[in-house]
C-alpha cells in the first residue's frame, strides 16, 4: 500500500486536537507507563498499539449504548467504535512525539453490501527506524478478526473487497475527519448510530 500523507508538515502528525486531547493527565500517565515498559521507540509503538487494541472495547462487541469520542473520554470509559479509539492511539502515540495520523476504508456494515457500507477508521503512524508509515488498525479482535502489529505486510481486520465495492483510501489525514466526529457527537445510541447512522464515504 503506498500512502500518502496530507501535510508534508511532520508537525502536523503531532498536534494537540479536542479529539487528540493528549494533554489530559491520564493519557500523559498511559504514556509514561508505556514508555517506561519499552524497549526502544518501535517497542513503544508496538505496547500503545496493543493496549488499545485489547484494553478498550469496541463498543459493538460489548453491545454498549455509550458513546465515547475524545482520546481522553475513550480511555476513561475504556471503550468505543474505531473512530474513538483511533483517537486515543494517536493521542498515546502524539504524547510520545511520534507523527500518527488518520485512515480510512469502506466497508460493508454486515457481511454483504445489503447491510450497507460504513466509513472504518484506523491509523497510521512513522517509523523513525525504517523511515516509513505503516497502518495499525486497533478496532479490537474477535473471531473472525485478528489484526497485528507488524513492520513487515499489513495485518490489518479487514480485507478489501473489491467485488462488494469496499474501498481504500490511501491518504494519512492529519487531523479525524469531520463526518465521523459529528456522527459520535450528534447521536445518543451507539448501537442505533453503529447500524444506521455511520457515515458511508468520506
Amino acid at each position: 500500500m503506498n500512502l500518502i500523507c496530507e501535510s508534508q508538515v511532520v508537525t502536523d502528525y503531532l498536534t494537540m486536537t479536542a479529539e487528540v486531547n493528549y494533554d489530559h493527565p491520564l493519557i500523559a500517565g498511559l504514556a509514561s507507563e508505556l514508555a517506561a515498559s519499552s524497549k526502544d521507540q518501535v517497542d513503544f509503538i508496538r505496547q500503545s498499539y496493543i493496549y488499545v487494541r485489547d484494553h478498550i472495547a469496541h463498543s459493538w462487541d460489548i453491545q454498549s449504548s455509550r458513546i465515547t469520542c475524545s482520546a481522553s473520554e475513550t480511555l476513561v470509559y475504556k471503550e468505543g467504535i474505531c473512530y474513538a479509539k483511533a483517537n486515543l492511539l494517536c493521542a498515546i502515540l502524539r504524547r510520545a512525539g511520534i507523527p500518527s495520523g488518520f485512515c480510512y476504508q469502506r466497508l460493508t456494515i454486515g457481511d454483504t453490501p445489503d447491510t450497507g457500507y460504513c466509513i472504518h477508521a484506523l491509523n497510521a503512524v512513522y517509523i523513525q527506524k525504517t523511515n516509513s508509515w505503516i497502518r495499525l488498525d486497533a478496532r479490537g479482535n474477535k473471531p473472525g478478526i485478528q489484526a497485528e502489529f507488524s513492520l513487515n505486510g499489513e495485518k490489518l481486520a479487514f480485507k478489501i473487497r473489491k467485488e462488494y465495492d469496499e474501498a481504500e483510501y490511501v491518504t494519512i489525514f492529519k487531523s479525524p475527519n469531520m463526518k465521523t466526529i459529528e456522527t459520535l457527537k450528534n447521536n445518543t445510541d451507539c448501537i442505533n448510530m453503529y447500524l444506521h447512522g455511520l457515515p458511508d464515504q468520506l
